[in-house]
């Protein structure tokens, strides 16, 4: 039996509006490719990536911040990020969300690959709790705000486009 192939699409609200155009273009490629999408259904980043996911008939587990969440994925919060102590309910919320992103429902299924837009490059705002989390795993992050990320990634969405 293969082991289902999983990828964090994520990233800032603020993702510029042709990030979100490779996004969507990326996510619906990785889904003819039998990838699913782990992602958390805000708008933006994680919106994109849906949309992508969805115009292939991809598979996907979406992770609100609203739906019920585990104590492992709470435990997280505390692990790793900076100042938990500081976080509202509805940002620890939001935090524990990210690392079922990373680590699935129940905390032991890994992505292959984090794909996101961060400010500059830098790993920082609400995805930052993510990519923490997946530098910890030694998943690879793959940010289109780096210029040889998204040079990668469209050279990939252009060899997609000549198979389909």
């Amino acid at each position: 039996m293969t082991r289902a192939r999983y990828y964090a699409g994520i990233g800032s609200r603020a993702t510029p509006t042709e990030v979100l155009s490779v996004m969507r273009e990326a996510a619906q490629a990785l889904a003819g490719r039998g990838y699913i999408l782990r992602s958390g259904g805000a708008v933006g980043a994680d919106s994109a990536f849906e949309g992508g996911a969805d115009l292939d008939g991809g598979r996907k587990e979406i992770f609100y911040a609203e739906s019920s969440i585990p104590t492992w994925a709470f435990d997280s919060v505390e692990r790793y990020h900076p100042a938990p102590n500081r976080l509202t309910a509805r940002a620890r919320r939001l935090m524990a969300r990210n690392a079922m992103q990373v680590l699935g429902m129940g905390g032991g299924e890994p992505v292959a690959f984090v794909l996101c837009w961060t400010p500059g490059g830098t790993g920082k705002g609400g995805t930052g709790q993510a990519l923490r989390i997946a530098t910890d795993y030694g998943i690879p992050i793959f940010d289109l705000a780096r210029p040889e990320v998204m040079a990668r990634v469209n050279r990939f969405l252009a060899r997609a486009r000549r198979s389909a």
